[in-house]
């Protein structure tokens, strides 16, 4: 046999048994072992199935349990180590807020009805739910909608005293007054819905729903029968400003009357409760 082939032969045994050497892995180390990852601690709490919008009678298929770490697990949330029949318990309650899936359950944003209505359910302790009409252009545009703020505003027209005998552009056009009644009034709902609908800024209803303490409802009756009512909305901060002065009270005490005497306003008066 020809010396160089015996020679190619010789070295490509040799490599071949190299790669099969290295292969074989003798010279690798080992990989290493990853640590286990230590299992956090979980608890069991209640949690929305599914969105559960405001004022929805909550059923028991609403809830279900779910896994929560229990470092982070408030202290309000319903566990079911201390009350396992939760889920049937809370069944029949009405939402106050908004509940979104898998948003943990919490009473505060509960209330039971007790045979009641939403409305019922909802209403702070001495506080009156009263309604009354409103159109577009007395509510905003459409644009007040449930818990928000305003201010009522009362337009009367009286006749003027001077009569014909009035040297006025127009002759004896009656007087307008307006001035505010209530502040800081919580819209409860509009033309009774309780929420917004779906993918509209603006409910533009005939009747709105305000919360009233019992000396206000007086104010607000009186008022309807002795001109036109009209919203004002407030900023959303302006009402949450407490400063504990009779407007922030919710009711106009004393204070500054518009007249308005063709077409301009003419001087101020005062008004009281």
């Amino acid at each position: 046999m020809n010396t160089a082939r015996i020679v190619v032969l010789v070295i490509a045994l040799g490599a071949g048994g190299v790669a099969a050497y290295l292969a074989s892995g003798f010279d690798n180390k080992p990989a290493p072992v990853l640590p286990v990852a230590e299992k956090l601690p979980t608890v069991e709490v209640l949690v929305a199935k599914s969105d559960i919008g405001l004022g929805q009678a909550v059923k028991p298929d609403d809830l279900q349990w779910q896994a929560w770490p229990a470092a982070t697990a408030s202290s309000a949330f319903i566990r079911r180590d201390s009350r396992p029949e939760a889920q049937t318990q809370i069944a029949g309650s009405i939402a106050r807020v908004p509940l979104m899936q898998g948003e943990p359950i919490r009473e505060q944003k509960l209330v039971k009805a007790d045979g009641s209505g939403f409305m019922a359910a909802i209403l702070p302790a001495g506080m009156r739910a009263v309604s009354t009409e409103i159109s577009a252009e007395t509510a905003a545009g459409g644009f007040i909608l449930p818990n928000d703020r305003v201010d009522i505003v009362l337009t009367r027209r009286l006749k003027n005293p001077d009569g014909a005998n009035n040297n006025g552009p127009t002759g004896g056009n009656d007087l307008v007054l307006s001035e505010v009644i209530l502040t800081n009034i919580r819209v409860l709902a509009i033309d009774q819905a309780p929420k917004e609908k779906d993918g509209q800024n603006a409910v533009v209803g005939k009747t709105v729903t305000l919360e009233l303490r019992p000396d206000q409802v007086g104010v607000l009756a009186a008022a309807r029968q002795g001109g036109t009512l009209q919203l004002a909305l407030r900023s959303i901060v302006d009402a949450n400003a407490v400063d504990g002065t009779p407007e922030d009270q919710g009711i106009k005490r004393a204070g500054g009357v518009n007249v308005i005497r063709y077409g301009v306003q003419a001087r101020q008066l005062t008004s009281q409760k």
